[in-house]
């Protein structure tokens, strides 16, 4: 129940414009989202498939990129080549002095 509560209110967020990053969850799928109107370009970059940027799709100046649900992964965003790291709620140190996200999806 808490887990819903924190995707409404992500999602709620960002749909009134004041968040700039959120997930959803449709059956197997997770879909993460970049608030970023100005951005040209947005790819994910994840633990999942080896640090392979993937690239975000523009659904109305929020980035959107699908993969599949169910396991935690360490990512971050690359937003018109420039490494960018959203808010999010789980970090962790980088090998390069740097930090990442980490999605869980159990918690």
């Amino acid at each position: 129940m808490k887990h819903r509560w924190f995707v409404a209110a992500i999602l709620g967020a960002l749909l009134s414009g004041c968040g700039t990053h959120g997930y959803r969850i449709d059956g197997n799928d997770l879909t993460l989202i970049l608030r970023k109107p100005q951005a040209q370009s947005v790819v994910l970059v994840s633990s999942l498939d080896g640090f392979s940027p993937r690239p975000a799709k523009n659904v109305a100046g929020c980035w959107e990129v699908t993969l599949p649900a169910g396991k935690a992964f360490k990512y971050f965003y690359r937003v018109d080549g420039v490494v960018f790291l959203p808010d999010c709620p789980l970090r962790e140190n980088d090998d390069f002095g740097d930090e990442t996200c980490i999605f869980d999806p159990l918690l």
